[in-house]
């Protein structure tokens, strides 16, 4: 009997795949909160999504930047799929924390690579999640770099 593919399995799948992602990057925020925003130039015009007063203007975002961070977090997806059976495989709660943080620790290395900083990466971050323009933007980047 010929097993027919259910269409929504690929995208629970990548849903899958971005929802870890998301928790390396919480993770990566607890190591090293950010206590202001990016001072970087290109991003000194994006205010901090909790803030209710203020509506980040995205669009002031480089493409180059947008470009960057996609890149690094693709990256960082297929950093945590790579590990994710050795993470699943620990048999102690410390082996577990020990492979989280070489996760974590690998993973900022990926975005110091890229040219961002830890900041810059958990901002775009949160920006994508918080902003649905932006959002869109860097999930069609992310389609158009994955095909």
């Amino acid at each position: 009997m010929k097993r027919v593919k259910q269409p929504f399995q690929k995208p629970v799948r990548s849903l899958i795949r971005h929802l870890a992602a998301l928790m390396v990057c919480i993770s990566l925020c607890l190591l090293a909160p950010i206590a202001s925003w990016a001072s970087d130039a290109d991003l000194s015009s994006i205010t901090s999504p909790s803030s209710n007063l203020a509506r980040p203007d995205t669009n002031n975002i480089p493409s180059e930047k947008v470009t960057q961070f996609v890149n690094v977090y693709l990256q960082v997806v297929a950093l945590i799929e790579r590990r994710e059976g050795e993470l699943q495989a620990a048999e102690t709660e410390s082996e577990s924390l020990r492979i989280q943080r070489d996760i974590e620790m690998a993973a900022i290395v990926l975005i110091e690579t890229a040219g961002l900083n830890r900041q810059e990466y958990l901002q775009l971050l949160s920006l994508a999640n918080v902003d649905p323009e932006f959002g869109e933007r860097v999930v069609t980047l992310i389609q158009e770099t994955a095909t």
